[in-house]
């Protein structure tokens, strides 16, 4: 898709994924059933790759705190507004001072942080290699459960995180060892950290599900850290020009809604159920949807490496879920 011309991007199929996203979400956000949970957990990655394909193909026409500030602020306000006048994701919590500070500097900012080194990660690197690196994030989880809880980590759970990590590696290997490839080492780099600052943000959140339900926290979080971003994505404007077409906010608004409203719901109520490491080995599927999207919206090719990764990550992710089904299960 070439720079400068927003006439290739296709609307249709990414509207046509979110309407069918919005008419399943409502089982996931309500059972705690492990199968849900990680239905629900699969749906959110999807509306994930499909963003992070949206969100690159708008770096070539939008300041990324821009575009990271207005898609959360617009995003968090749409949750809290379906809390006000609907049942269908819960009622709003009355909050404390104390929640309320823990809010901004605990949620909204770590959020803030990441959105701002992911959309700066995509405007010197690839999505793919983004969203290959955000697959390191369990890695990240395990280490700080392990610290936190004092308690050894199921070597299960090892083994799956490293199957999963093995697949990414799989991807990624051909274009590192290609002699056409041109590394971007911001861009590797501020990845890595987006991983990092990923997997904050969902230790952060899961802090938050003892007195805060799933939609509340993505709503609060996401809208606070629209507000802390959005200094910094005005005085972008003031150096580059922002053009507005209808593709533009076609995908803005898919952002906003399918990858920031219906995935966001659906990440936290895993995280209210699940321990952060558990759920954070989904992220490891984020670079196979990520170039899925490419592929049928984009016609970039799918290789046999990409399906010796994909079986790679997938055994990872279903190993790491193992668990009995569904007896006990109490909603916190």
């Amino acid at each position: 898709m070439p720079d400068g011309d927003d006439s290739s991007v296709p609307i249709p199929n990414c509207w046509l994924a979110t309407w069918l996203a919005a008419g399943l979400v409502s089982s996931p956000l309500r059972n705690t059933c492990h199968s849900n949970l990680g239905f629900g957990l699969a749906l959110a990655v999807t509306l994930w790759g499909g963003t992070n394909v949206g969100t690159k193909w708008l770096m070539a026409f939008w300041p990324p705190i821009f575009t990271g500030s207005t898609r959360f602020f617009l995003a968090g306000l749409l949750l809290l507004l379906v809390m006000r006048r609907t049942a269908w994701l819960g009622k709003l919590t009355p909050l404390s001072r104390a929640a309320d500070r823990a809010l901004w500097w605990r949620g909204g900012c770590s959020l803030a942080l990441y959105t701002a080194t992911f959309n700066y990660a995509l405007r010197f690197t690839s999505a793919s290699h983004v969203a290959l690196y955000l697959g390191t994030a369990p890695v990240w989880a395990l280490l700080w459960e392990a610290h936190a809880e004092g308690a050894r980590i199921n070597w299960i759970r090892w083994i799956s995180a490293l199957l999963a990590v093995g697949g990414v590696g799989v991807l990624l290997w051909p274009s590192l060892a290609g002699d056409g490839f041109r590394l971007s080492l911001p861009g590797e780099l501020l990845g890595i950290l987006a991983s990092v600052l990923w997997a904050n943000y969902g230790w952060q959140s899961r802090r938050f599900s003892v007195h805060l339900h799933s939609a509340e926290i993505s709503a609060h979080t996401m809208w606070r850290a629209g507000v802390l971003l959005l200094p910094v994505g005005l005085a972008e404007l003031t150096r580059r020009h922002l053009s507005v077409t209808l593709n533009l906010l076609g995908v803005q608004a898919f952002c906003i809604i399918a990858g920031g409203a219906l995935a966001y719901g659906l990440w936290n109520r895993a995280l209210t159920r699940w321990p952060t490491g558990r759920v954070l080995l989904f992220n490891n599927l984020i670079p196979v949807t990520t170039l899925l999207w490419a592929h049928f919206c984009l016609g970039e090719p799918i290789t046999p490496t990409f399906l010796g990764a994909l079986g790679l990550i997938g055994t990872g992710v279903l190993l790491g879920q193992s668990q009995p089904r569904c007896g006990g299960m109490t909603a916190a």
